[in-house]
This record gives C-alpha cells, structure tokens and sequence, in this order.
C-alpha cells in the first residue's frame, strides 16, 4: 500500500472512531427539549402518536463499549490500520500457506501410498476414494453434478451407469478421458438428407432401444441407418473406441425424446470434455479416475478387441 492510500486510510479510520466514541459519550448525556407530558412534541396520526424520549438502555450501552473495544482489539492485532501490519504480523498469504503445509503433511502419506499403483487398485483404497469424492466436487460437478448423473442439456455424461461409458469404463479409459479430455465427433446431416429422411431415421434409431416411434417411418429409415453404420455399427450398439454410443439402450447423453433425436441427426453434436493434464498432477487425477471408477460405472481392464466392438 502506498503512503497515500495508507495516510487516507488512517484518517478515515480515525475520523469514524472519534465521531463513534463522540457520539457514545455524549449521546447518554446531552439534554433534549421536551414538553410537559415527556415527549418531545413530535406527533403523527393527528396526535395520537406522540415521539417519547427516554434514556439509553444499559445494555445498549455495556453492547457498544464491547464492540468498540473489539475494533480496537483488531485494529492493534491485524492488518487495517493503513499500513501498518499488525502486532501479530497476520498475512492472508501466509495462513493459506500454512494450511497448504497442513494439508500437504496430512496428504502425503496417501499419495506415496497410491503411487504407481493402477486405478482399479486406487479404487479399492477407501482413503483414496474418498480424497478423489472431494476432486469430483471441486472439479467436476459443474458439469456432471454432485451426484455425477450427469446433465442432458449439455451432454455431461452420467457416470453412474454400469458398463455403459463412452470411451470405456476401464480404468485406462477413464484416466485417459480425465487427462486428454474428449471432443464429441457426431456429423451433422443437414447438409446431407431431408427433413423427412432425418425424421425416417430418427423414428429408425427410437426403435432400436424400443422407444415410442411410427413403426413405418422407422421402416424407411432402416436404410438410411448405413450412414450410421461406420461409427454406431450395424446393430447400433456403438464403438467405444471413437465414442460412438450404444443406441440400442435406454442412456441417451442428450436426451432420447423424438424431437432430441432428430436434432442430433439434423445438426449432430460437438460436446467438449476438458482435459486436466497440466492442471492436476498425475497422482491426483489417478484418485479422481479412481473414485469416478468407484461410481458403479467402472469396468475391469477389457482387451483391446473386445473394447473396440462395445
């Protein structure tokens, strides 16, 4: 702080304590004017409400002297005196560090603990589990909520759901999605079909997983599904490696109604996961992939074939 705003400060500060000792010494004491009846003349109601003057009460008293004195108390120990820093030299910068080391010095045996160790090990570790619950909230429930089932609007997967994660459940799959992050990659067929052909095979992709649909429309979308095929299949159950999901159940990222599934047709989808890498160090982000594995939508390490054809 510069002499300037610290002398501004200073006698600011002594300014508004005068006045509030001024007023606290004299306000008990000085004489106000009143007529007979004890008022002080002012009347509302036309005269049926009359201003009464009576003293201070004592608590009122004993309650401000009790703050004043507080002030001062703070004003002598901490910080806020212009630039003057207090006898008990009390920095915000320094008790975060303190607390840093704290946590750091409680942390620490945890990570050594969790070190090189793969996330499905991490996962069976309830300390570490529970330290990567506190990373989810701090991290990630802006997207997929605080209950991690994720938010439709937005496309937040729920991560929640047993075997039925994008880009695999694993614990590799997930560390990967937490480090790297992911972008969506559903084309968008404007461009491509008309508004009926898109409406044909949105009534097509509602019957895979037995939704309501106009089982004739869904007839005539049937071949138009082959423009699906290379990323969803020909049984539309997806392909994890490119993050293509499975249309066949009843998790849908964006929403499964009519309307939903012909606006991801018409005008696909670019959902971004951010990655972490550079953010979180490794042995953190391997807690949260840990404890997003512990969620029930975990899945033992999958051989890369079998991977590929979910």
């Amino acid at each position: 702080m510069s002499d300037f705003w610290s002398t501004w400060v200073i006698v600011f500060i002594c300014i508004s304590l005068g006045l509030t000792v001024f007023l606290f010494l004299w306000g008990p004491r000085v004489d106000i004017p009143t007529e007979q009846d004890g008022t002080s003349g002012h009347v509302w109601a036309h005269g049926v409400l009359r201003e009464a003057i009576r003293d201070l009460p004592l608590w009122w008293i004993v309650l401000s002297a009790i703050c004043l004195a507080a002030a001062l108390v703070y004003l002598a120990l901490y910080p806020g005196f212009g630039g003057y820093k207090g006898y008990l030299d009390w920095t915000s910068h320094g008790e975060l560090t303190a607390e840093q080391a704290a946590n750091l010095k409680l942390i620490t045996p945890l990570r050594e603990r969790v070190h090189g160790k793969s996330v499905e090990a991490i996962a069976g570790d309830p300390a570490a589990v529970r330290a990567g619950a506190i990373l989810f909230s701090e991290n990630c429930t802006a997207c997929h909520g605080r209950e991690a089932r994720g938010n439709i609007v937005i496309g937040a997967p729920d991560l929640t759901d047993s075997g039925d994660f994008l880009y695999g459940g694993d614990g590799k799959s997930i560390l990967t999605s937490i480090l790297d992050g992911r972008t969506g990659a559903m084309p968008a067929f404007a461009s491509s079909l008309s508004s009926d052909e898109i409406s044909d095979l949105a009534h097509y992709v509602a019957s895979l997983s037995g939704r309501s649909h106009d089982s004739l429309r869904g007839a005539l979308g049937k071949r138009l599904f082959s423009n699906c095929v290379p990323c969803h299949g020909a049984d539309g159950k997806g392909n994890q490696a490119m993050g293509a999901p499975n249309l066949t159940d009843a998790i849908w990222l964006y929403g499964g109604d009519a309307d939903t599934i012909r606006a991801t047709i018409k005008d696909g989808r670019a959902g971004v996961m951010p990655h972490w890498d550079g953010r979180l160090d490794s042995v953190t982000i391997k807690m949260l992939a840990a404890y997003v594995h512990s969620l029930g939508g975990g899945e033992d390490d999958l051989p890369a074939a079998k991977t590929a054809q979910r």
